[in-house]
């Protein structure tokens, strides 16, 4: 399973459309491809994330793995 976080900028206009993020998870299920908001700011938890912008916070990248590991079993 391959999973990325990208800005919904890069995306085709007719997509981005429908988005109202600014950045989305994309996590590859097999032959399916699943495009996830994310709508959580660094204002909503004073933890700071993983990554250098702040917006993933350490509690959303907990509930991503607990999901990782729910779709493996």
């Amino acid at each position: 399973m391959n999973e990325m976080i990208l800005d919904t900028r890069i995306l085709p206009e007719p997509i981005f459309q429908l988005i109202s993020a600014e950045k989305i998870k994309i996590r590859k299920v097999g032959d399916e491809i699943h495009l996830t908001p994310i709508n959580e700011s660094a204002d909503d938890c004073p933890l700071l994330g993983l990554y250098s912008d702040g917006k993933l916070t350490v509690d959303a990248f907990l509930k991503w793995k607990r999901e990782d590991k729910e779709l493996e079993s």
